[in-house]
């Protein structure tokens, strides 16, 4: 059967109308809905290694990323956006290759930037890879330099700096051309998708993934997209201040959630233009569906706005996952195995019959969550920059990687992140933390370790030390 793997970026699990709401209200994805009536939901899906890029070594892979042995790069032309940032290590076979060498025809289409920069290598194996410019800071352009009047409409002044200035200019520069909700770059990479499967009908068997970086930041999305969530007419504000908003003006921030909100709803819109060509195609026929995320996003959850790993935070930790297979299996169920993006790989490679030459760390799920069985995990371990998380039935652990500055919260608690109760549960607090070293094959390295020491504890966080 065919496979298609669709991945948004920073799409956050409760902004998606089946898995609920987020705490600003309702959020309206009636085709990513309609997905989901036709597949087998999961509920507890969590990536491996955050952010961008280690998220899609583990999930193009299916090899952990933790504890970044080989994840310390200083790559020319990039920033160092956190441990594991950089190109698949060569050694380890991606899904792409393994489908192809099998006989799979593979396709990319993607606007994720940072997977085509300099010495990055995410398109390995790829028959085809498309890469869509413009996103974010993608050097797409070089002039016209935007004039102070454009930056101060999209960027509140208050929140202007000398970096934020020049995030902004890069961003409006790409925008330039742009005039038609066609044009956006979510609406660009289902489009560029669709044309694909047209184009490949002739394919015996055929792997495409489709990778838009909506909803990333920064929002900039069709007017009347953000205005489904807001009529009022205030000051413009389409970033990630990556800090606190408790002293955000309060108009700012309500737009900024709805340009969220529009951001999502108008992803939705273009992926049911994809799902309806597969459709008109005759594609659902044959072809399994798999749907996720890599992380949320933080928009003054806890007076935060943007992702971190210390503390870690269910609105990023949190990814949705559908799989809807031809066959109608496991449509409509729900399934609360814990699974993680390495997971994904595995279960792909399981319904494409294929094996690797190359033991992988992911297991494939998808059987045993259909059959209502157990899995194979009893918790999970998600690492972000030098911090870990560790989360089972009961408890949320999160420290940062030299085992100091603990938070534990209690899941059957009536508000979990409510209170910070390690010191309470100074066993379990140990207990979670071994963990989490227990997972870190090979140990924890020495440069990991620097940046834990380096760090400063959260603001909260408990005074009881993980390890002495």
């Amino acid at each position: 059967m065919n496979i298609v793997l669709v991945v948004l970026d920073s799409l956050r699990k409760d902004c998606i109308g089946v898995y609920g709401a987020p705490p600003w209200g309702e959020v309206h994805t009636p085709h990513i809905d309609a997905l989901a009536r036709e597949s087998l939901m999961m509920t507890r899906a969590y990536p491996e290694s955050l952010p961008t890029l280690p998220a899609r070594r583990a999930l193009y892979t299916g090899q952990r990323v933790y504890p970044f042995h080989d994840g310390d790069f200083r790559l020319k032309g990039d920033f160092v956006g956190a441990p594991g940032w950089g190109p698949i290590p060569e050694e380890q076979p991606t899904l792409a290759e393994t489908l192809k060498e099998n006989g799979y025809r593979t396709g990319l289409i993607a606007d994720v930037y940072h997977m085509f920069k300099s010495s990055k290598n995410f398109w390995r194996g790829f028959d085809q890879w498309m890469f869509l410019r413009g996103k974010e800071m993608d050097p797409q352009r070089s002039g016209p330099k935007p004039c102070q009047e454009e930056i101060d409409y999209w960027l509140p002044e208050e929140l202007q700096n000398e970096r934020r200035i020049w995030f902004m200019s890069q961003c409006l520069m790409n925008m330039y051309d742009r005039p038609r909700e066609e044009d956006y770059f979510a609406a660009r990479v289902f489009q560029e998708a669709a044309i694909w499967l047209e184009q490949n009908q002739d394919a015996e068997k055929w792997f495409l993934t489709v990778e838009s970086f909506d909803p990333h930041e920064p929002w900039f999305v069709p007017a009347h997209y953000r205005r489904m969530y807001g009529e009022e007419e205030g000051r413009e504000q389409v970033i990630s201040i990556y800090g606190d908003t408790s002293s955000m003006d309060p108009a700012l921030l309500r737009r900024t959630r709805a340009n969220y909100n529009g951001s999502v709803t108008f992803c939705d819109r273009w992926f049911g233009y994809f799902l309806e060509s597969m459709r008109v195609l005759g594609l659902l026929e044959n072809t399994m569906v798999v749907f996720t995320s890599d992380h949320g996003h933080s928009i003054g959850d806890q007076d935060y706005m943007g992702k971190r790993g210390y503390p870690a935070a269910p609105e990023v930790f949190d990814v949705p996952l559908l799989i809807r297979h031809p066959e109608g299996k496991g449509a409509g169920q729900e399934s609360d195995l814990f699974v993680q993006h390495t997971d994904i790989a595995a279960t792909i490679l399981e319904a494409a019959g294929v094996e690797t030459d190359v033991p992988i760390h992911g297991k494939p799920f998808f059987k045993a969550a259909v059959a209502g069985k157990s899995g194979f995990r009893d918790h999970v371990t998600v690492a972000f920059g030098s911090a870990v998380t560790v989360i089972d039935n009961r408890w949320w652990f999160n420290c940062k990687l030299n085992g100091k500055g603990p938070f534990l919260y209690d899941l059957a608690a009536p508000d979990p992140f409510d209170r910070n109760v390690a010191d309470e549960h100074p066993e379990t607090t140990k207990e979670l933390f071994a963990l989490a070293l227990e997972d870190a094959s090979g140990g924890v390295p020495d440069w990991v370790l620097k940046l834990a020491d380096e760090a400063t504890d959260a603001p909260g966080c408990s005074a009881l030390a993980a390890r002495e």
